[in-house]
């Protein structure tokens, strides 16, 4: 059955990636271990200049290598690395990161991405909640992305977290401030120029 309002839906229920396939509102969501959790309002200029600018840099860098970037809108459905998917109703994450990187071609299909990408960006806004973020830190951390960068637009600053070697848990390895030339772990030969990622969008 199509759902075509929000307000049909029990945001205290537990929904799959199938149930997912089925919401046809204006209203954008993500599907977070089951539970639906609504994104924040339009991005800012500031969100979206800052969003332009790191991809891209990152569309530079990829370009004819087997890494692809892709940008939000763009469904990543997660689930648990120790459980086998059978099928859509075994998923019961869907997130829309702002930018993420994927080396595994078998992994992209016509819906997105199936799995964990690689290396994953979110540039913080207004509506992102404390808890919002660290829900988001433990999916990405448990889905097995191997590498996450956290972006904070007022304070001009990049935290980069990497997998540790047994791949469990999170590590901080930079604290990158807007003056820095910020290196992913993953492809060292990337070098992002903060500099320019934050410049001002005002003349």
């Amino acid at each position: 059955m199509v759902i075509t309002d929000l307000t049909k839906l029990d945001l205290n229920g537990t929904y799959t990636y199938a149930d997912y396939l089925t919401w046809q509102f204006d209203d954008a969501v993500e599907l977070i271990k089951g539970k639906i959790m609504a994104m924040s309002p339009a991005p800012s200029s500031e969100h979206q200049g800052i969003s332009w600018r790191l991809g891209g840099a990152l569309f530079v860098f990829f370009k004819q290598k087997q890494c692809q970037a892709y940008a939000a809108p763009f469904d990543v459905r997660l689930y648990d690395r120790k459980k086998s998917i059978i099928a859509n109703r075994d998923i019961y994450s869907v997130v829309q990161p702002d930018l993420c990187v994927i080396c595994d071609k078998t992994k992209i299909d016509t819906k997105g991405c199936l799995g964990s990408p690689d290396w994953v960006i979110e540039i913080l806004s207004k509506g992102n909640s404390k808890k919002e973020m660290q829900i988001k830190y433990q999916l990405y951390q448990e889905s097995g992305v191997k590498e996450y960068w956290l972006v904070y637009p007022g304070e001009r600053a990049v935290h980069q977290f990497v997998l540790d070697e047994q791949g469990e848990k999170y590590q901080l390895l930079n604290m990158y401030s807007g003056e820095d030339i910020a290196t992913p772990q993953l492809f060292p030969d990337c070098q992002i120029d903060l500099r320019e990622v934050f410049e001002d969008d005002e003349d």
